[in-house]
């Protein structure tokens, strides 16, 4: 297990991160989701936003860039980070004793942020994928 004081990622690259996560939080709730929360972690991965679109829990990937590709941003979230996702969110759901009661979703929402922006420009993808691996939810 990794000591809490240190992370693979340079401190700026955790500070972008953070902020565009925060933005891409307001900007769901702009769209009527509701946050439940952010930066859901176990020891094995980690879920970035966690809402509410009416009774479905949506699961959003949020991915960051500087440049103004969000094309390539989205695309990032190849299978391999699928699978992580849909492993995630299913200890999260048997966690909260949650599996078979309530609709999940995957959004991806990638945020551009070139450096001389105020405001981020946003990618919003509903929908993005299906779940991934030998465990499928239940519908």
């Amino acid at each position: 297990m990794r000591d809490a004081g240190f992370s693979r990622w340079p401190y700026w690259r955790r500070w972008f991160g953070q902020r565009s996560e925060r933005a891409a939080a307001k900007y769901l709730r702009k769209l009527g989701y509701r946050i439940l929360a952010r930066n859901v972690a176990d020891l094995r991965g980690e879920l970035d936003i966690l809402a509410l679109d009416g009774r479905t829990l949506v699961v959003v990937e949020v991915r960051s860039t500087s440049s103004t590709d969000l094309e390539r941003a989205a695309a990032s979230v190849n299978y391999t980070k699928q699978k992580k996702l849909t492993e995630a969110t299913l200890r999260y759901l048997n966690r909260r004793h949650l599996i078979g009661k309530i609709g999940v979703r995957f959004d991806i929402l990638a945020v551009s942020w070139p450096p001389s922006a105020k405001v981020p420009t946003f990618w919003h993808i509903p929908n993005a994928f299906e779940c991934v691996g030998k465990f499928q939810f239940y519908s």
